[in-house]
């Protein structure tokens, strides 16, 4: 390629219609509020979801036009490779299910930015459909799973045999699965670690308030997810 050939691919600019790219913006706008309202819905996340997800139109919108505007020039899309480079974008992904639906609003405003609007249509609603039948089926599902805990019996008395065996019998009416990881025992304290496995968490709060009334302190932490 000579000089000449790439002073026209840089300076060219492909003339953009309007009308073309007001439908794009209103594609990617219905798209990422879609997106969103399934986050809000079905998202299983425990971070702040409407905090996380206020900004996803507007970023499904920002990528549409940054996309619109590289597309017409390609000068301006090796602009864009070197701002990109220079400017870091910084977010507290916290799980994983965060980042499937930030690259769901991006592939949003990357496709009506390139004005394949009924692909990215297609391919966007056919995602939120397999999400939405995803959670039915989890949610169907989700007596298969137990939640592991650990729960820390602490007394600040030596406990008896009998006394222990009672408190693990009392366990057993709330837990589905109990088992016994240590047990610390002097003259003035007596320091128990049990792993439960239940699926009903209701019931585990039960059962906490059921062994402080005996005057015994107990600390639960959650461990792991399994499947019973």
């Amino acid at each position: 390629m000579n000089k000449t050939n790439l002073e026209f691919f840089l300076k060219q600019n492909i003339a953009l219609d309007i009308n073309n790219f007001l439908l794009s913006l209103v594609t990617a706008t219905v798209l990422s509020l879609l997106i969103q309202l399934f986050y809000l819905k079905y998202s299983s996340t425990l971070s702040n979801k409407f905090e996380f997800s206020k900004n996803f139109v507007i970023l499904g919108i920002t990528t549409t036009i940054v996309i619109t505007i590289v597309k017409s020039s390609l000068a301006l899309s090796l602009g864009l490779v070197g701002a990109l480079s220079i400017v870091r974008f910084r977010a507290a992904i916290k799980e994983p299910e965060e980042l499937v639906f930030l690259f769901l609003i991006i592939a949003t405003g990357l496709g009506c930015g390139a004005g394949q609007i009924k692909i990215t249509s297609i391919g966007i609603l056919f995602s939120l459909v397999a999400i939405f039948v995803y959670s039915q089926f989890y949610k169907k599902n989700k007596l298969k799973y137990s939640e592991i805990c650990n729960l820390a019996v602490i007394k600040n008395k030596s406990m008896k045999e009998k006394e222990i065996d009672e408190l693990i019998a009392e366990m057993k009416k709330y837990v589905n699965q109990i088992e016994l990881i240590s047990l610390s025992k002097s003259k003035d304290n007596t320091t128990i670690n049990f792993d439960l496995k239940t699926k009903d968490f209701s019931k585990l709060n039960k059962l906490v308030n059921q062994i402080q009334k005996k005057g015994i302190k107990v600390v639960v932490a959650r461990n792991d997810l399994t499947t019973l």
